[in-house]
């Protein structure tokens, strides 16, 4: 799922191309892709695009009369920028949007289609969308300490919790994790005042390093390729492969559909982490310790 950085990044690009231009025509080829009926969608057609923000995850397309389109990609969905008149033919393509300079096309490259438009109108209706999320680069110590101490949940959980902080998903939490040399199980109520101030420095540099560096590049060309999986990630996606800092096997630990890979040696003293499927199918084959888990590799 596109998270903050990610967002940044198409912020940075859409900007450029459609805010003070005219939408001139909408397309819809997955009906289920837009959310509301009032009002209509297609009322947006020829009005012109007044700015660009982000509630979260979601990015907001301002219009006259207080009218916003919401997009929430999810996991799947993407943006592509397409030469001028071009049309939502592909399996994935859900809706395209037509301006002077060429066609943003919306895209979701799964079946299970969670990707979704609202448009809606006045600032409370708006408002709805948010979920009370701090915002992770604009927060104080203190703002930091209190939300992620206000439920007691695993700093995994915590990070990735809209209700807590604003735009920060699976990927950026498990490399703010590493950066802090924090276990992703930890409970947040169990923190010191120093892991709590090591958390908050680890999310701002990482958010920031990576939003500076994502949109620069969208500046520059159209984030085609938005991934939760970037080769230059210390542990995200990086399963099996070794650590940047000390060279021991990156770990991981699933859960439904998402997973948290971690250092052991960095984040959790040499100990694995019990992982929900394969600890539970191997019992007590289920190693405790890096050392174990590369002994049984040998």
């Amino acid at each position: 799922m596109p998270e903050l950085p990610d967002i940044a990044s198409y912020l940075v690009a859409l900007k450029q191309r459609i805010v003070g231009e005219s939408l001139a025509r909408i397309q819809i080829r997955s009906p289920f892709v837009v959310r509301t009926v009032d009002p209509d969608i297609f009322s947006l057609q020829g009005e012109m695009v007044l700015e660009l923000t982000r509630i979260g995850k979601r990015i907001v397309w301002h219009f006259s009369d207080d009218r916003f389109l919401v997009f929430h990609l999810m996991i799947a969905g993407r943006f592509h920028w397409k030469k001028l008149g071009a049309k939502p033919v592909g399996k994935n393509d859900l809706a395209a949007f037509s301006f002077a300079s060429g066609t943003l096309m919306l895209t979701e490259a799964s079946q299970k289609k969670r990707a979704s438009l609202h448009v809606v109108q006045g600032g409370e209706a708006l408002a709805t969308f948010d979920r009370g999320g701090i915002e992770p680069l604009g927060c104080s110590l203190a703002e930091f300490a209190a939300a992620v101490t206000r439920e007691n949940h695993t700093l995994k959980r915590s990070l990735a919790d809209p209700r807590l902080f604003s735009g920060i998903g699976n990927a950026y939490s498990d490399e703010i994790l590493f950066a802090a040399k924090l276990s992703p199980v930890t409970l947040t109520q169990r923190l010191t005042d120093e892991q709590i101030a090591r958390l908050y420095t680890a999310t701002c540099d990482v958010l920031r390093s990576w939003m500076d560096r994502l949109t620069a590049e969208a500046a520059e060309r159209f984030p085609e390729k938005v991934t939760a999986f970037r080769p230059e990630m210390a542990v995200h996606g990086r399963y099996g492969k070794p650590c940047p800092l000390c060279g021991t096997t990156v770990q991981r630990i699933v859960h439904a559909e998402n997973e948290s890979n971690y250092c052991p040696r960095c984040q959790t003293g040499g100990k694995l982490l019990a992982d929900r499927s394969l600890s539970r199918l191997l019992k007590d084959d289920w190693p405790r310790t890096i050392e174990e888990w590369e002994e049984r590799r040998m």
